[in-house]
């Protein structure tokens, strides 16, 4: 893999986290929602990562993050008795998104302080590089 420079870098970590975050959104988005079939209902999303080394990894330690693929988790239905629900099926269960708002709102705030880190060593990168450039001067 070619990595160019630091940019490149923190440039494919902060886009492996915002994949992150919109598979947030999509579960938060369908946290709530309710089917009267269990096959039929969301199924919460999870990216997985994958750290890619460059070509000369013993030579420049260079390495970063992508996303290999964005998987379904295995996980039940939430099954509720409501009769009178409009979806309820013929025993009067309906079937929520086996969604943990807590657990993605902690997946939220982790991956929104990985892109900021990110931010901030592209931040760096431009301050360092322009102080470098004024030396020349």
């Amino acid at each position: 893999m070619k990595l160019k420079n630091f940019y490149d870098i923190a440039g494919r970590a902060m886009a492996a986290q915002m994949v992150r975050l919109n598979t947030v959104a999509s579960n938060l988005a369908n946290a709530g929602s309710a089917t009267s079939d269990p096959n039929t209902t969301y199924k919460p999303l999870k990216p997985e990562f994958k750290t890619e080394y460059s070509d000369n990894v013993k030579k420049n330690g260079l390495a970063t993050v992508d996303v290999s693929k964005v998987v379904e988790l295995k996980r039940d239905p939430i099954k509720t008795y409501m009769p009178s629900h409009p979806l309820a099926d013929e025993n009067g269960y309906i079937y929520k998104a086996p969604v943990n708002v807590e657990e993605e709102m902690v997946d939220m705030m982790e991956a929104s302080r990985q892109y900021q880190n990110n931010v901030e060593v592209i931040t760096t990168l431009k301050a360092l590089t322009m102080k470098t450039l004024r030396i020349g001067k």
